[in-house]
């Protein structure tokens, strides 16, 4: 019987729609990367239980509030680096669409300390565009 990792138990805890279900786990040094060429005015650094939460506000807001997170793995790579695959959906600049995205996250000592977010852009695909009301 294959017991899960216990970082990926941590990883478990993370809700992107409730950033501070991770407060408990979540180092006060931690760094949240975010790294996107389409949205650059979202690329940077995102520090402390704060920022991450600042991150997803300002996500939510392109997105109307639509955007979520789908995970779809987690793979522990040794005692640290945990790497998942997740699909994001979302309403973006009237585009329904939906883009796959990888992040990596350092835990160490039982606490996130790192995570970097990066959406494959050449993944992203429009299901439909929505009409806005006029």
């Amino acid at each position: 019987m294959n017991k899960e990792h216990p970082n990926v138990s941590i990883l478990k805890k993370f809700n992107p729609a409730n950033p501070n279900s991770v407060a408990e786990v979540l180092a006060k040094d931690f760094v949240w990367h975010y790294i996107n060429p389409e949205l650059s005015e979202l690329e940077g650094d995102y520090l402390g239980l704060s920022g991450l939460t600042d991150f997803f506000q300002k996500i939510g807001g392109y997105t109307s509030g639509s955007f979520k997170v789908h995970p779809l793995s987690a793979t522990p790579m040794g005692d640290k680096i945990i790497i998942t695959h997740v699909k994001d959906t979302m309403i973006l600049k009237g585009n329904q669409m939906e883009i796959d995205a990888i992040v990596v996250w350092c835990i160490m000592g039982g606490q996130i300390k790192e995570a970097w977010d990066i959406p494959v852009i050449h993944t992203a695909k429009m299901i439909k565009t929505i009409k806005e009301k006029l």
